[in-house]
């Protein structure tokens, strides 16, 4: 019986193992999201630069557009901006921002200095929005389709690469379906 307690550490190493084993190779970008096929959440959010327009979740009822999470307190945010504002200027791809717990001065700040790739900016102070969306931190970029159906998920930055090899193909398969 001694004998066998003397088995059990290794046992616990051997299925630490197998279970770090199986999450190599994982690529973490590429969360599942459980509202991919899904309509948008409902919601109700005032213009990052107009506190006095309101939208709802109908304006992504139009075309096929980037949904981007940022906040100015995210490094990686900043890291990918100048290749958002280059997707917007270079490519015409219509982007829209989620601005996700932050403060609209230091936003606009932000926008003012970096250049604004957005055609349109949500504020979600308290976050609610990105919770909706299952939101773990920023960047996350959504493709939404001109339904308002969630089609795609990226979280981390986005760079010419993932434009590329993911975005594009995408965006442009679904303005094709339209």
């Amino acid at each position: 019986m001694k004998r066998l307690l003397l088995f059990i550490p290794l046992l616990l190493a051997v299925g630490l193992g197998v279970v770090l084993f199986a999450g190599i190779g994982k690529d973490k970008s590429a969360l599942e999201s459980a509202l991919i096929g899904k309509p948008m959440p409902e919601f109700e959010l005032a213009s990052l630069q107009n506190p006095d327009q309101r939208y709802r979740s109908d304006v992504f009822e139009q075309k096929v557009v980037l949904l981007n999470v940022w906040g100015t307190w995210c490094p990686s945010c900043r890291v990918e901006h100048p290749d958002l504002v280059r997707l917007a200027r270079d490519e015409g791809v219509p982007i829209y921002g989620l601005n996700y717990k932050d403060n609209r001065d230091a936003a606009l700040q932000w926008l003012d200095e970096l250049g604004n790739p957005y055609e349109l900016v949500l504020f979600d102070p308290q976050g609610k929005l990105g919770f909706d969306l299952g939101v773990y931190g920023a960047p996350e970029t959504y493709i939404i389709d001109s339904k308002g159906i969630v089609r795609f998920r990226h979280v981390g930055v986005v760079d010419n690469e993932l434009w590329e090899t993911e975005l594009e193909p995408r965006i442009r398969e679904l303005r094709e379906d339209s």
